[in-house]
């Protein structure tokens, strides 16, 4: 359609923002469509399934995320940590059968997929708010290390390890084939070169980023074509042709019964793994993950893959630094990289024959590498010993125990250090400083100004059964410590933002105490929940009645017009 002047109107200028996105977004696709083929073919492979499933779970799930997710930039495939688990549950139940392996495998995926839209129907999203700063930087850099591990093998031209042997293992094994001399020469050549330019344009603007990744694709696959080196480097090789299509035959109560469990644990690891690189990548972007809608989205790739004979999903730690790294803006790079691997798989499946596999490793490594962030890393140290203690749990636990099983490790000294400070929190006696208006902490001020006969307390947690009595030791010891009779405590009770009925208990008690010796026991500021708990729990007590002050400064003010008339 013209536009007033008679020009042609396009729905996207060439030179506007969108129209930069878009081919932004259909670059890291193409980039990131090289790299599907491999990486599908074989976990899938790693999960006792046919080759081909790999790449029908990963264009199923990217469509499916694209349609439904909310992280701009998040890959979602086949993963090696699943793989062992896949096929832990899927090869017993089919007796050597390839093809009653496929449909398992989708029945798996779709009760993974079940789970997890179940769980955000629950509400359980929440689940990654767990996942704090120390642990995302821990993680990432732990899985940088990982890839790089994983990815040395095929960078020297070498069979890659098992990867049930872990990091240490293939590192080792690696190490060895170098000393006997089974260095691919001509692969480590290639490698260098590659790595070389990706480290070149990786400094530079997202479109020569792009363009490395894309050059270094096409210069390999000419090199291999001219100089005939299918039979002296490994090649990625034809893709398999035909497109993803239901697989689910054979299937009753029987095998749903079986494959339960398992797909309660997948979605469980699947979520944590995910939720975890989104999160991480979501506020390094300055763009909030609802991790509801991660688990929704997480649900319907996993369901797609099982309809499509795919298998269980989750996010790339590999694939998705690819995608950024090569400048994908938004979902739209992992929908293209999976209608363009469609239609290869369609239309040309011989454009990978001449495509060295060395490359693709340099790719993914220089990639992760782009992923550690060191100035988090070294603003935790400087900032806090105890969130750089679990930042680097995190990653010693990724790179020794695995992914998940790290992650899991890290999240629970993150609750434990939490508990801890919850039973012991912080607190303090305030004291007036000349010339500051309001009361102000003793340890920062132990110049300040105590009131005759009262004391002011601070307490910085709710007040619960593991730490009542911490609050109840720290009221006396600033009563018995005092140089002259204390008449009367308060408490400013802002940072008090929960009670239980034993802590209730303590506090009757404690004012009953405190009434013995004449003192009387008085809260300010304290939040109107907790006064209804007061009231509900005790109101025989004298904590029940009306002994409870708007603001600090009032119950002071009472106090001076008249002790114990408050």
């Amino acid at each position: 359609m013209p536009d007033d002047a008679g020009r042609p109107r396009f729905f996207w200028k060439p030179h506007s923002t969108k129209f930069k996105s878009l081919l932004a977004d259909l670059g890291a696709g193409a980039s990131l469509s090289v790299l599907l083929v491999p990486a599908g073919m074989a976990y899938s492979l790693a999960a006792g399934l046919p080759a081909v499933a790999g790449l029908y779970a990963s264009i199923t799930a990217l469509l499916a995320y694209g349609a439904l997710g909310p992280s701009k930039v998040l890959i979602l495939g086949p993963d090696s940590s699943l793989a062992p688990l896949i096929a832990a549950a899927v090869l017993p139940l089919a007796a050597g059968d390839p093809r009653r392996a496929v449909s398992l495998a989708g029945l798996l995926s779709l009760l993974v997929g079940a789970i997890l839209i179940l769980g955000f129907l629950l509400r359980m999203g929440f689940l990654g708010n767990l996942l704090s700063k120390p642990i995302r930087t821990g993680y990432l850099a732990g899985i940088a290390l990982v890839i790089a591990v994983n990815q040395l093998p095929g960078l020297l031209g070498l069979e890659h390890p098992s990867a049930a042997s872990g990091v240490w293992g293939q590192l080792t094994t690696t190490l060895i084939h170098l000393g006997q001399g089974d260095t691919n020469l001509a692969a480590a050549l290639i490698s260098a070169f590659v790595l070389v330019l990706l480290v070149v344009t990786s400094r530079s603007s997202p479109r020569w980023r792009m363009l490395g990744v894309l050059g270094s694709v096409a210069g390999s696959m000419l090199a291999g074509f001219l100089l005939h080196l299918e039979g002296t480097v490994p090649m990625v090789g034809t893709l398999p042709g035909g497109g993803p299509a239901p697989a689910l035959d054979r299937l009753g109560t029987a095998e749903i019964t079986a494959l339960a469990g398992p797909a309660a644990g997948i979605a469980l690891l699947a979520f944590a793994d995910t939720a975890v690189l989104s999160r991480t990548l979501a506020l390094r972007q300055g763009s909030p993950v609802e991790g509801g809608r991660e688990m929704l989205a997480l649900g319907a790739a996993n369901a797609a893959a099982g309809l499509f004979g795919g298998f269980p999903v989750s996010a790339s730690t590999s694939r998705t630094p690819v995608a950024i790294h090569a400048g994908a803006r938004s979902r739209l790079a992992g929908v293209f990289s999976a209608l363009l691997l469609l239609a290869f798989m369609q239309l040309e499946p011989e454009a990978t024959r001449y495509l060295p596999s060395n490359v693709l490793s340099a790719v993914v490594v220089v990639a992760a590498s782009s992923i550690i962030d060191i100035k988090d890393m070294l603003a935790l140290f400087r900032s806090s010993r105890t969130e750089a203690a679990l930042m680097m749990a995190t990653f010693v636990g990724v790179v020794i125990v695995g992914v998940l099983t790290g992650v899991v490790i890290a999240v629970g000294l993150s609750l434990a250090v939490f508990v801890l400070k919850a039973i012991t929190p912080y607190r303090t006696e305030l004291v007036a400083v000349e010339g500051v208006p309001g009361f102000h902490d003793v340890t920062r001020h132990p110049d300040g100004r105590r009131t005759p006969g009262l004391v002011i307390v601070r307490f910085d947690a709710p007040l619960f059964f593991a730490n009542g009595q911490v609050f109840v030791d720290h009221v006396r010891s600033l009563v018995d410590q005092s140089a002259v009779p204390i008449r009367c405590v308060i408490v400013a009770a802002e940072a008090i933002t929960g009670i239980d009925s034993t802590a209730v208990e303590q506090l009757v008690e404690l004012d009953e105490e405190l009434q013995s010796k004449g003192i009387e026991f008085w809260f300010a500021e304290l939040k109107g929940p907790i006064k209804d708990k007061l009231q509900r729990f005790g109101p025989e007590t004298r904590l029940g009645q009306a002994r409870h002050y708007p603001t600090l400064e009032s119950a002071i003010d009472a106090w001076r017009q008249g002790p114990g008339l408050g």
